[in-house]
């Protein structure tokens, strides 16, 4: 399972998530952290075990509570004398920074608008056009097959959470308004409302043998093949646009070009990322996450790789080819050809 914010989660979360989903005691479990890619690259390393013949299925995906995320501070050896005690933000320091330039992953997004020439006014459309796919999606209940309602428990009785939160609590018509959020000398083009939010959120896949799909997919709603992935890095301030590095090796991979993929899912850290990335692959945009995406559906930063899948794989039909692609702090990439099937 992907992890990024792992601050106070306790020991091994991956294992914290398969004894309390119920597995049994001796299903080992491994937590990844790829940063955003985690969730993805969790289903890699899943298939990649089930092709060595060390397992026959696995479980995989990711999670992430942003929303508890500690501050940090000095341990009491590194405090300084006299007071003065700096506390530093988990969820900024080890989720949203870049480490080597020391800024902010926004300040990389603005960068790649700059190059790719990305206008504010681009970024914003696309802002808007994600929440309103989204909320065009969760209208037509496009996503009533792949939501676990999770029941939270609470003094005034369960609550059960069967809906994302971020996609109503937009005003559409203020996004064109919103000052810049990481760059103010008047040229900055990323805010809030172009950017992914923060959330906390999970998401999983069962993956087996081609023995285990003839055994037990005959019954499972979304029945797919992975056809290939593939990584690809780039200079850590460019990480928006990985994905174009890594969708064409995932492509030639799969043996199929770009023609052949009926929806692309990239995750919308920020508008600028899918931008700058279907304008350097030439992509139809209406392929391009047809139900929203982060912007709108949320960013839980270890989960949202394999959200993409998830949601890819339900939009497919049999036959289909399906493409989903995140960047990753630190610039990076992991990408992912699937095809929909009817069986084994």
């Amino acid at each position: 399972m992907g992890n990024v914010l792992q601050g106070s989660v306790g020991q091994a979360p991956a294992r914290q998530a398969t004894i309390f989903a119920g597995l049994p005691t001796t299903v080992e479990a491994v937590t990844i952290n790829k940063v955003c890619a985690s969730g993805l690259k969790a289903v890699v390393f899943a298939a990649q075990n089930i092709q060595l013949g060390l397992s026959e299925a696995q479980v995989a995906g990711g999670m992430e509570n942003m929303s508890q995320v500690p501050y940090y501070v000095p341990r009491a050896s590194n405090l300084p004398p006299f007071g003065h005690v700096q506390m530093e933000d988990g969820l900024i320091k080890d989720g949203l920074t870049d480490v080597y330039d020391q800024f902010h992953m926004g300040i990389c997004a603005e960068t790649t608008a700059k190059k790719h020439e990305i206008s504010r006014e681009a970024q914003d459309q696309y802002a808007i056009q994600s929440y309103e796919r989204a909320q065009a999606a969760w209208k037509a209940k496009a996503f009533a097959d792949e939501i676990a309602p999770v029941t939270v428990k609470g003094r005034k009785g369960d609550t059960v959470i069967d809906t994302d939160e971020g996609y109503l609590d937009v005003k559409l018509e203020k996004v064109p308004t919103l000052k810049p959020a990481f760059i103010r000398d008047g040229t900055g083009t990323v805010t809030a409302a172009n950017s992914s939010t923060l959330n906390d959120g999970a998401s999983a896949l069962v993956l087996g043998s081609k023995a285990i799909a003839q055994e037990f997919g005959a019954g499972s709603r979304v029945l797919a093949r992975i056809c290939s992935s593939a990584d690809a890095a780039v200079d850590p301030v460019d990480f928006p646009v990985a994905p174009a590095k890594a969708v064409p090796i995932a492509l030639e991979r799969a043996g199929i070009t770009k023609d052949q993929v009926a929806v692309w899912e990239f995750n919308e850290a920020f508008a600028a990322v899918v931008k700058a990335n279907g304008k350097i692959l030439g992509l139809d945009d209406a392929k391009v996450n047809p139900l929203g995406g982060a912007i709108s559906l949320g960013h839980a930063l270890g989960s949202s790789g394999s959200r993409i899948l998830t949601t890819l794989l339900h939009q497919l039909k049999p036959g289909e080819y399906g493409v989903a692609a995140i960047c990753n702090g630190g610039g990076a990439a992991t990408a992912m050809v699937v095809q929909r099937i009817e069986h084994v």
